[in-house]
């Protein structure tokens, strides 16, 4: 597939990473050249610069690699904190941000946790870009 064949349904685009996610399946661009994973795919290789990225599920398990509480969110989320928020590399090498299901002081590095996906609360909905409002909301769950 070639860059100018992209539109939303595309999982090397947001609209369609996070399609999939709705429909249960976590994808992962893959470069051909370097075989940096790439979370959320895109249509060329932070690493090497590429457009040879494929498109490939990706395991859902991880392990915490840094880490942090948010304390001051934006107002939609004031409720919330403080909260924590985590880069997690995954099993098959790709890194994803999210939220963590857990109080900071009872996350580590290298905690074992998994990924799952929700709905959005009204909340998320209210601070979401127009386009964003039924994207699924993907949370960390320590193992």
């Amino acid at each position: 597939m070639t860059d100018s064949s992209l539109d939303a349904t595309d999982p090397r685009t947001l609209p369609g990473f996070f399609a999939a996610l709705a429909d249960g399946t976590l994808l992962g661009g893959v470069c051909a050249d370097c075989e940096q994973v790439l979370l959320p795919p895109r249509p060329a290789c932070y690493a090497c610069g590429s457009r040879a990225v494929t498109v490939e599920p990706q395991s859902r398990e991880g392990r915490i690699f840094s880490y942090t509480a948010v304390h001051t969110p934006p107002p939609a989320f004031a409720a919330d904190a403080p909260y924590t928020v985590a880069v997690v590399e995954l099993a098959d090498g790709g890194r994803l941000l999210g939220r963590v299901d857990a109080d900071y002081a009872d996350v580590s590095i290298g905690d074992s946790v998994e990924l799952t996906v929700r709905e959005p609360t009204a909340p998320e909905r209210e601070a979401a870009l127009d386009y964003e409002t039924d994207w699924p909301v993907h949370v960390f769950e320590q193992q």
